[in-house]
């Protein structure tokens, strides 16, 4: 399955236990595919950087390397209009757009309050893995 990850989600899943370690959990034995864009995987090291700052000890790194080497990479054209109302998060819709991805994982309530728009569905990472990782 397809996923478009919210840099929230990831973080979270690599520092914190519960559903969205989980759900990097699940990408490691090959059950999802992550679907990124050079924007997402920038903002991706980016938070990873300054964390990895605060925390020696996470190999945030190697995890970072994973995603590169095992990631679907798209390339979307800009979306004709703001989705949400943050900007800064239409990277994730055009994402999904592009790889006809039919799923974002977030836990952003701007990106929230915009699920179905163009037929992607926004959902929670407990919702994501009571659903399809129970």
């Amino acid at each position: 399955m397809k996923v478009v990850v919210d840099t929230n989600v990831l973080i979270s899943g690599i520092f914190f236990d519960g559903p969205p370690a989980r759900i990097l959990e699940a990408w490691l034995h090959g059950q999802l595919v992550f679907v990124v864009s050079h924007e997402i995987l920038e903002e991706y090291f980016e938070v990873c950087e300054r964390l990895s700052l605060r925390y020696p000890n996470i190999e945030i790194t190697q995890i970072l390397i994973l995603i590169v080497q095992n990631c679907h990479i798209v390339d979307p054209l800009p979306l004709p209009e703001p989705a949400s109302h943050d900007a800064d998060d239409d990277m994730f819709i055009a994402c999904a757009l592009a790889s006809a991805t039919q799923t974002i994982i977030s836990g952003d309530s701007d990106l929230l309050t915009i699920s179905g728009y163009e037929n992607v569905q926004i959902i929670t990472p407990r919702e994501f893995v009571n659903r399809h990782l129970g």
